[in-house]
Order: structure tokens, then sequence, then C-alpha cells
């Protein structure tokens, strides 16, 4: 992927998108978890060639929103801070979005709809798994407390699911037009 003025300015819209979702969908607990994240990681992993770049877009994503929403926490507007304790558990495993994204590389509309149901799933098993691993919740330390850990999560996957599986054909079309000049859904 070659940089340009044109893809800068498509990952400062990414960026936004992110941080505006969680702005919006953040508080609401039956919207929250819905974000572009997830997808921009798994369109990084199929088009960014230098693999250890391809972890940057989703992460500063993930970070400048973060940092979004501190300030506005910060500052009495958001109802709950940008970052925690036990975060970059999150950033971690949001990498595994791009790993998925490395395996498929979007050539083909089955690997588009594997990755974009794959790569949330991923992230939802890693990210309840740690949950219940952590030191601050009350679930019990056997795998009936990991299945209620699970069981509680899924309203959370439900909507990280149903914002990969919109926004990545709209970060794809974005991506195609502005490189190639034609509004396709495959990289190929």
């Amino acid at each position: 992927m070659k940089i340009n003025g044109r893809l800068i300015i498509f990952t400062l819209v990414l960026v936004a998108l992110a941080a505006a979702c969680k702005y919006f969908f953040g508080p609401d607990l039956d919207w929250s978890g819905f974000s572009p994240v997830i997808a921009i990681a798994l369109f990084s992993g199929f088009i960014i060639k230098q693999r250890d770049m391809s972890f940057l877009l989703p992460l500063l994503a993930l970070f400048i929103s973060d940092v979004v929403i501190d300030i506005l926490y910060t500052n009495g507007l958001f109802p709950y801070a940008g970052f925690y304790s036990g975060q970059w558990k999150n950033y971690l495993i949001l990498m595994s979005a791009t790993l998925v994204g490395w395996a498929l590389k979007g050539r083909n509309y089955p690997s588009l709809l594997l990755g974009a149901v794959g790569a949330p799933t991923v992230f939802f098993l890693l990210s309840n798994f740690a949950v219940w691993m952590g030191e601050h919740v009350v679930y019990t330390k056997d795998f009936s407390g990991l299945m209620k850990c699970y069981a509680n999560g899924l309203p959370f996957y439900r909507n990280a699911l149903i914002a990969t599986v919109a926004f990545l054909p709209v970060i794809l079309l974005g991506y195609n037009f502005l490189t190639r000049k034609r509004a396709v859904l495959t990289l190929a």
C-alpha cells in the first residue's frame, strides 16, 4: 500500500468514525460494542503488506477514540473514562482481528464473510476469557463461571458482529474507490 494524501485522509476518516461510534453508541448498553474498530483491524490485515505496520491503523483508531472519550469524561461530558486498568488487554486482543485479515486477505466474498464473522468471534472469545481470568471480576474460576462470563458478553458480541459486517464493506468500497477508482468489495 503506497501512502498518499488520499490514504491519509481515509485513515483520518476511519479514526473519526471509531471515535464517533464510541461516543454515540458506547454509553447505551444496547449498542455498546458497535464500532468499526474490528473491521478496521481486519481491513488492515487484508491490505497492509508490512505486517508490523498492519497493526498501526487499528491501534491508532482505538487509541485516539479512547483519548477523545477520556477528554470528554475528564470534562464531565461522557459517563465513563477512555482509559482504565487492564485496557491494554483489549489493544492486544484487537491484534487478533488483524491476524485474521492476514490469513484471509479478502480476495473473494467467502473470505470477506469469514473474516467479518471470524474476527469479532475471536475477539469475543479472547476478551471474555481475559475478563473471566481477571482479578476484579466476580465470576467463579470454573467452567460455570466462564460460561456465565461468555453469556454476559453476548450483547457486546452481537453488536461487534453487526458492526463488523456493516462497516467492512463500507471500508472496502471506500478504499477501492480511492485507490482504484472502482467501487468493489474484494481486494483482488
